[in-house]
């Protein structure tokens, strides 16, 4: 009679949030297998798993001169290029690991490099890029070249919104009452739309002063979550491009704020916030 297989070793991981915003943190540096979309759905999973709205990977760095690299998947198993608050928690985790120091480094995401200020007591600064409003690039089918506002009708249900990619796809839709926005019933129609190929993370930002917004944003591959990096930086490329807000806000999502800046369209856009780590354990695969 062939032997058992030994069960599997227990993965052992991070839990921590960027603004409310969950991850769950697993080192696979020196070749360790990533996680396959079962195993991070029954990871995300609030009820029977640790439960998250992203898992992070650390990985070997993909460029020279960075520290380490990441991956992203959603909790639905998906897989996603970017995500502004899991960014800042990898820097958090790298700072804790001793991997990186705790000043300047640079990180590697599916969407690119990334440099990264450690700005003491747990809070992070990070280049997110140049926004890009090609729609094309973001990718956004229908339209031939850059709007500041697009229209579609979907299921009969007018939407004008803006457009751009930070990495990943991002629609933003201006409102006057945050609180009342339409998030759960809009955002899914937008992320099926034909237009969104890759479907898309939907925001829905308020202008509360040259140097404040509210936003809610509903994600892809997770539905609305406490705060969204990534989105944090659409809304506010949006609104900035035109002319709505100052070049450095402070963006108020459910479950923290956020700061932006982009100087001008030339430059790179960076973000900054806080990040927190919840607790450490293993999962008994």
């Amino acid at each position: 009679m062939a032997e058992a297989a030994a069960p599997a070793a227990p993965l052992r991981f991070s839990k921590m949030h960027g603004a409310g915003n969950d991850f769950v943190v697993l080192d696979l540096r020196g070749g360790v297998v990533a996680p396959d979309a079962q195993l991070c759905r029954r990871l995300a999973d609030r009820h029977t798993g640790v439960g998250c709205d992203q898992i992070l990977t650390v990985e070997d760095p993909l460029s020279a001169g960075a520290v380490a690299s990441y991956r992203i998947w959603n909790s639905d198993g998906s897989a996603s290029q970017q995500c502004g608050n899991g960014a800042r928690c990898i820097a958090a985790w790298l700072v804790r690991d001793g991997a990186a120091a705790d000043g300047d480094f640079a990180v590697d995401s599916p969407a690119g490099r990334h440099p990264v200020a450690a700005l003491g007591e747990g809070r992070f600064r990070i280049d997110m890029g140049r926004p890009e409003f090609d729609p094309a690039r973001i990718p956004l089918r229908g339209y031939p070249a850059r709007q500041d506002q697009y229209v579609l009708d979907v299921h009969d249900t007018v939407i004008g919104f803006g457009a751009v990619s930070m990495g990943n796809p991002h629609a933003v839709i201006e409102v006057d009452d945050v609180d009342a926005a339409p998030v759960e019933t809009i955002g899914p129609m937008l992320q099926s739309s034909q237009e969104f190929p890759e479907s898309a993370n939907v925001g829905f930002a308020q202008v509360l002063a040259p140097d404040r917004i509210r936003l809610r944003v509903y994600e892809r591959g997770v539905g609305e979550t406490l705060a969204c990096g990534s989105g944090a930086c659409a809304a506010a490329a949006v609104l900035m491009q035109r002319g709505r807000i100052q070049r450095e806000v402070a963006v108020q999502l459910p479950g923290g704020e956020l700061r932006i800046a982009w100087p001008d369209a030339e430059s790179t856009l960076s973000m900054s916030g806080p990040t927190a780590f919840v607790f450490e354990g293993e999962w008994n695969r």
